[in-house]
């Protein structure tokens, strides 16, 4: 059975760099960080202060208030992405076959601030469980995926990928396949996520996975650099119209880059670090180029994991050497986490994006922050560090890894008829 083509019609997007794509890609080309202190709770007893937080948020701008009650801040992400989405592809959503459109979404955690304020309520209430009818179906990380198909009527697969940091991916990888194996022509696809708040900063901290600079917010997501100390955490989500490639031929859509191939694997490792080696890395990026029925000296991008945790950025680039071997040093490389922060299991859809700006304006995003590169790094790669750099992308690879040791590859390309 020959493969069906998949091809992106339509994207949006809000994130701590902008409200839509057009202020998202603005402010990565121009190396913009969305780091700043916590506004979302009162942080002052926390070892870290600060986020890259949706900046002036209001949600009166996208829904009513008896609406929202039915949505915690990852659905609200989610819908707002997917409508941007949506009408940027132009589809005509009168002559669109429902039962051939689905949504297959990411999200790492779902509604954490709907179960914390829920939990909080019973504890402070004497345990006296006076909880929402609304709490568990606002809550579950599947809703934002029910949500999105009831307002657009897509009856078509419909579901949530939830695997850390690789959520999106997966759900990405997921729409792929769904297309190619003919069991539908469009899915939305992507991830949001809403994790700036007491348990998930609190939590993170306690693991020590997060960055403690907060006399200086703006700089503390810094990949490859020898002084990084941890990640920042993000909100946001970002959505992505994949559509099989006649059907959108057929009305006449924009496409703004082609899905090539997705790669999965498992570190089989340890619950939160990487393999040291990068061998479950390596794996993912081998079996996406492999799915992609392309060649590692054919790839001029790879958006890294590039978390800006100690462990994790060497072993990557350990891993990116072994797979594209002299290619490793002639690509581009950069961590957008730079600037957005880390969104979780939004992570991967927002990074998509920067992929598709590659290809489709030839702007590679910088890497921010690293003022001294870890000499644990090999000097030959180009990790397009302070600004961006410009370059013909005919491919782009975008590498997300989460707890637990998943791991997952995603390939773009420049469209061809």
């Amino acid at each position: 059975m020959e493969k069906r083509r998949v091809v992106v019609t339509g994207i949006g997007t809000i994130n701590p760099l902008g409200h839509n794509i057009e202020e998202y890609f603005t402010n990565l080309k121009n190396g913009v960080s969305g780091a700043a202190p916590i506004t979302r709770f009162d942080a002052e007893k926390f070892k870290t202060r600060f986020a890259c937080e949706v900046k002036d948020y209001d949600y009166t701008k996208y829904f009513d208030r008896k609406e929202v009650r039915l949505y915690d801040l990852y659905t609200q992400f989610a819908l707002i992405a997917a409508e941007q989405a949506v009408t940027d592809s132009g589809l005509d959503l009168e002559k669109v076959e429902k039962e051939s459109a689905g949504v297959i979404w990411g999200s790492g955690i779902g509604g954490l601030e709907t179960f914390f304020q829920e939990v909080k309520g019973f504890v402070e209430g004497g345990n006296t469980p006076r909880f929402s009818p609304f709490f568990i179906p606002k809550m579950i990380a599947d809703i934002a995926a029910g949500h999105i198909a009831m307002k657009y009527g897509f009856m078509g697969p419909n579901y949530c990928t939830v695997s850390a940091c690789a959520s999106s991916n997966h759900a990405m990888i997921s729409a792929l396949d769904a297309i190619r194996l003919g069991k539908a022509d469009i899915v939305i696809t992507g991830g949001s996520e809403a994790s700036v708040n007491e348990p998930s900063v609190g939590g993170f901290s306690a693991m020590k996975a997060i960055s403690t600079r907060n006399d200086d917010p703006k700089t503390a997501s810094r990949p490859f650099d020898v002084n990084r100390d941890g990640f920042v955490i993000g909100e946001g989500g970002a959505a992505l119209i994949f559509e099989e490639y006649e059907h959108a031929k057929a009305r006449g859509a924009k496409i703004y880059a082609e899905v090539m191939g997705g790669g999965v694997s498992a570190d089989a490792y340890h619950y939160t670090a990487p393999h040291p080696e990068g061998k479950g890395a390596i794996l993912s990026m081998r079996n996406c180029l492999k799915d992609a029925g392309v060649s590692p000296e054919e790839v001029d991008y790879v958006n890294v994991h590039g978390t800006s945790t100690p462990v994790g950025d060497p072993a990557e680039l350990k891993g990116i050497a072994e797979v594209f071997g002299e290619n490793a040093y002639k690509m581009n490389i950069s961590s957008t986490k730079s600037m957005t922060g880390h969104l979780l299991g939004a992570t991967a859809a927002v990074e998509a994006l920067a992929c598709i700006m590659a290809i489709s304006q030839g702007v590679i995003p910088p890497t921010i922050n690293c003022e001294e590169v870890d000499p644990q790094i090999d000097p030959r790669f180009n990790l397009t560090l302070g600004t961006a750099q410009t370059r013909k992308v005919r491919y782009a690879m975008s590498n997300t890894f989460g707890f637990g040791g998943h791991n997952s590859t995603i390939l773009f390309g420049k469209f061809t008829e």
